[in-house]
């Protein structure tokens, strides 16, 4: 892999939406809480304090962003992070920030 970014606008439009995921605290927390366990919608509501409309909203964004997956158990849905590449952008901001304290 290379230490430059590609100059290519449309990879670079792509990791700005990637970014852009990250820039919301709800779905921080959400990735957070995902990254400690895989749960359903109720548990997620509960662990954040939020209703599970709003839960809902930002896993479909999650989804979407390609940054959780789902699985069905029985009748309830469990999510989880996508992969160790989340798990990964997560730990290195927080390092980041906990660099410059």
């Amino acid at each position: 892999m290379s230490n430059c970014l590609p100059q290519n606008d449309e990879l670079l439009y792509d990791l700005a939406d990637l970014f852009r995921m990250f820039a919301d605290s709800t779905r921080v927390r959400v990735l957070n809480e995902l990254r400690q366990r895989e749960v359903g919608v109720t548990g997620l509501a509960n662990a954040l304090g939020m209703t599970a409309s709003a839960i809902s909203h930002q896993l479909r964004i999650l989804k979407d962003g390609r940054l959780i997956q789902s699985r069905r158990n029985g009748k309830e849905i469990l999510y989880s992070l996508a992969d160790d590449h989340v798990r990964t952008i997560l730990d290195m901001g927080l390092e980041h920030i906990e660099e410059s304290r």
